[in-house]
């Protein structure tokens, strides 16, 4: 088990240390700020649609190598998704980290996201690895009358 959680680090430290997806995107169609007070995490998600799929998504910010890694396999894991897949993805990850996991098949649909597993045994990252999930749920959300346009 302990080769498995090496991976996982592995897959957290390098989107935290080289990101592909922190950049601005030339166009988007949503943007959300999202905050961690308690720890000072800010980062800020833009998100292109094209029809009910999601196009592009990127992020701009700071924070802690656990909410930098975590937006950045987020994008990765809801890009080309459609937003009922993407929201379904949010919930599952949701879930797992408030340790309400679903089945082994519903993790599977979480991809390198499945790395913040064991993150609820450390509940002061909690927040860190939920930051990014939360803010694209509130896009996804707050914008849910336009989306179905």
């Amino acid at each position: 088990m302990e080769d498995l959680t090496e991976i996982y680090n592995e897959i957290i430290m390098e989107h935290s240390m080289n990101s592909y997806n922190k950049k601005k995107l030339e166009k988007c169609d949503f943007c959300e700020k999202g905050h961690n007070p308690n720890c000072g995490d800010e980062i800020e998600i833009q998100l292109k649609l094209n029809g009910n799929i999601i196009e592009d998504m990127a992020f701009t910010g700071h924070g802690c190598a656990i909410s930098q890694s975590s937006t950045s396999i987020m994008i990765d894991t809801l890009k080309g998704k459609t937003i009922e897949q993407a929201k379904e993805i949010i919930q599952i990850f949701i879930d797992m980290i408030k340790r309400e996991t679903k089945s082994e098949e519903e993790l599977k649909k979480l991809e390198d996201a499945l790395a913040f597993k064991n993150i609820a045994n450390m509940p002061a990252r909690v927040k860190c690895a939920l930051l990014a999930w939360h803010t694209i749920e509130k896009i996804l959300n707050q914008n849910q009358t336009s989306l179905n346009k």
